[in-house]
């Protein structure tokens, strides 16, 4: 279950350490030929997002920041388990640790 946020826009979340916050892709709820699917066909999340904004990344052993491996714009493959849910109005954003993103999609 997604936390409600009590802020008005995603813009204003700035995400701490290694979190990066993401976008997942919405399950088309329409085919190519114009057939609409079933909500049921269409509930599990597909496991691409977009990277809406990362963190300054998080200090190794020795203290130094280690920078996060994504930014801004980035299309990820997720895993599908973790990350924390938080929902902006109708829209629903994830939070991941850097480490827990799977790839980078370049296209």
């Amino acid at each position: 279950m997604a936390a409600q946020a009590t802020f008005k826009s995603i813009k204003s979340l700035v995400p701490l350490l290694d979190r990066v916050l993401v976008q997942r892709f919405k399950a088309e709820t329409k085919t190519a030929s114009g057939i609409f699917l079933p909500t049921s066909a269409t509930n599990t999340p597909l496991p691409e997002a977009t990277v809406v904004a990362v963190g300054p990344g998080a200090p190794n052993k020795e203290g130094v920041i280690v920078p996060t491996t994504v930014k801004a714009g980035d299309r990820v493959l997720l895993p599908g388990w973790g990350g924390n849910a938080i929902k902006v109005g109708e829209e629903e954003y994830f939070l991941f640790k850097d480490a827990e993103i799977l790839a980078k999609i370049q296209e």
